[in-house]
């Protein structure tokens, strides 16, 4: 399955070799279980890749990580590009690849708190260091193969 696209002619959709698209990205990342890359480069290219949760979709074109101050966050400071690779857990390659580009970042911890998923200790919460809620605006929507682009709305 793949969120929907904001195509709206059935006969390219009929004739595609994609899936037809039923759902938003919403509906997607809160049905579909997986596995998530965020990927990101600094400003010289350096490339880093981490696992990650499902993004939070606030809408079709706006999703969210909750992230620490690691490297990822830290190539986000100098490049507000990023790829986020989602692979779901079913037979074959299915899933969808996100191109992003980072909108603001919050780091009021009354903001990034309904967010979070997993709740510390204090003392955990420090040695761990600060937590960053990071808004990204989806530019692109592929599905996980192929280069069928698909875009982010309804």
């Amino acid at each position: 399955m793949s969120p929907k696209n904001s195509k709206s002619n059935n006969d390219d959709q009929e004739h595609s070799p994609y899936p037809v698209i039923t759902m938003t990205l919403k509906e997607y990342f809160q049905n579909i279980e997986g596995t998530g890359i965020l990927s990101t480069a600094d400003s010289a290219g350096s490339v880093n890749a981490a696992v990650y949760s499902k993004p939070h979709v606030l809408d079709d074109r706006t999703v969210a990580f909750v992230m620490r101050q690691r490297l990822t966050h830290h190539n986000l400071q100098s490049n507000p590009f990023a790829a986020y690779l989602f692979l779901e857990n079913a037979p074959g390659h299915r899933g969808l690849r996100l191109h992003l580009k980072k909108l603001k970042e919050e780091t009021d911890p009354a903001v990034i708190e309904p967010f979070r998923m997993r709740q510390l200790s204090p003392e955990e919460e420090r040695k761990k260091g600060p937590v960053y809620l990071v808004l990204f605006t989806v530019v692109k929507v592929l599905p996980l193969t192929g280069s069928g682009e698909a875009k982010a709305g309804s």
